[in-house]
């Protein structure tokens, strides 16, 4: 829920329950005052009558308005609400009707005099309207308003969330976030701008760095390799050197692996690739599997391939080259002898699948795109494979998905275009 609609919920609920409040508490403080006025001019006539009687002894003429009765039955004395026969309606009424006892003529008598509360409630009715309709609408105004209000005081901040949106280390960008008459959105985007550049800075160098390690670790390897080829041809090489030259041999071929896998990481992260070309994926995936022949063959796979032409890709040729080379090589190295290489590519996705070692219920698909994640640790391979798959299919806004089927050991990637 974004919060211009939580505050407003909030706010509309708030105001709601305090207009809800007060508008019953108005009304039943008119009610009591109309009430109140009702026995005040009760006690009023009573008052009257009583003087009059007291100066006369007699009952004089009601010169106001309500009923008045007289009667020598002894009735309830005070003030209490009854219902009284209107004749020209024909029905029951709302009185207010106050009893007292006057001495006419030697005798006691009970006088009760009603006022009507249908004023009264003809008042309420109309108070009530009004209530609610000044209300009502005050309530919704202030809605409105609180809602133009929060938008108009709410838009640097919004166009400071786009730009973080947009934000992407890797175009060496620094936001440049203006200042707003609001001092905590003020202060806010200094603090963004001062730390984007700290970041653009520091990927530089980074970048930088990896660039010249990549460069200055490539030629002593090569000349490494190239010094322990010459010896291992040697023909007068000790019998106890050859196995531990053979070692050091290996182990610069591994690190050469590992030095291109990483170098070729930088430089899609550093969209190095831009240039691209129309690439028929059915073309590169025949060139591959016929280069992998070899290795297809000594593990006696069983291959199916199924390749539908599709349109062309814009592609760069390299990253084409090590997207499929990587899915084909993860699909044989993991495979077991004898097992199934499945090649499917539909105008749609690529989807490659192998047989492979049951994955323990914990394992999670995702953490194999991880750097350095190795089902085997026992491998050669660099653990990288994946991590450049996954990478160039951002770079080219493909969906890369991992899925396992435990029944038959199953393990299918696919890149869905």
């Amino acid at each position: 829920m974004k919060l211009l609609a939580a505050t407003n919920r909030y706010y509309l609920l708030l105001a709601g329950l305090l207009f809800t409040i007060g508008s019953v508490l108005l009304y039943v403080g008119v009610l009591w005052a109309l009430r109140e006025e009702v026995e005040e001019r009760l006690f009023q006539q009573r008052e009257y009558l009583t003087r009059a009687v007291q100066r006369t002894g007699k009952l004089p003429n009601t010169p106001f308005e309500g009923r008045t009765s007289l009667s020598a039955t002894p009735q309830p004395v005070g003030l209490r609400d009854v219902l009284l026969l209107e004749p020209l309606e024909n029905e029951l009424e709302p009185y207010r009707q106050l009893t007292f006892v006057l001495p006419l003529e030697g005798r006691p008598q009970w006088v009760s005099l009603s006022k009507s509360l249908l004023e009264t409630k003809d008042v309420r009715r109309l108070i009530l309207q009004l209530l609610l309709g000044v209300l009502g609408s005050l309530l919704g105004g202030m809605v409105v308003l609180n809602r133009w209000l929060a938008r108009r005081l709410w838009a640097p901040f919004e166009r400071t969330l786009h730009q973080l949106q947009g934000y992407d280390v890797r175009h060496h960008q620094v936001l440049h976030l203006p200042d707003t008459r609001i001092e905590e959105f003020t202060q806010l985007n200094r603090a963004l701008t001062s730390m984007s550049q700290r970041v653009a800075n520091d990927y530089t160098m980074l970048k930088e760095f990896t660039e010249n390690a990549a460069h200055e670790t490539r030629t002593p390897l090569a000349i490494m390799q190239a010094k322990l080829e010459q010896l291992l041809q040697l023909p007068d090489l000790p019998p106890a050197a050859a196995p531990l030259i053979s070692d050091l041999y290996t182990a610069t071929q591994r690190l050469t692996r590992l030095h291109q896998s990483l170098t070729l990481l930088s430089k899609i992260e550093n969209r190095q690739f831009i240039a691209a070309e129309p690439i028929r994926l059915e073309e590169v995936l025949r060139e591959k599997l016929h280069q992998l022949e070899d290795f297809i063959q000594a593990k006696r796979l069983r291959l199916e391939v199924s390749l539908t032409p599709v349109p062309a890709l814009p592609l760069h040729p390299a990253l084409v080259d090590s997207l499929v080379s990587n899915l084909l090589h993860n699909a044989i190295r993991h495979n077991h002898e004898g097992g199934l290489l499945r090649v499917l590519l539909t105008a749609t996705e690529l989807e490659i699948t192998n047989t492979g070692p049951a994955l323990p219920a914990k394992e999670q698909p995702a953490q194999f795109f991880e750097r350095f994640r190795k089902h085997n640790m026992a491998s050669d391979s660099p653990g990288l494979g994946l991590s450049i798959v996954q990478r160039i299919g951002e770079l080219y806004g493909f969906d890369i998905h991992y899925a396992y089927a435990p029944e038959q050991a199953l393990h299918t990637l696919r890149v869905v275009f």
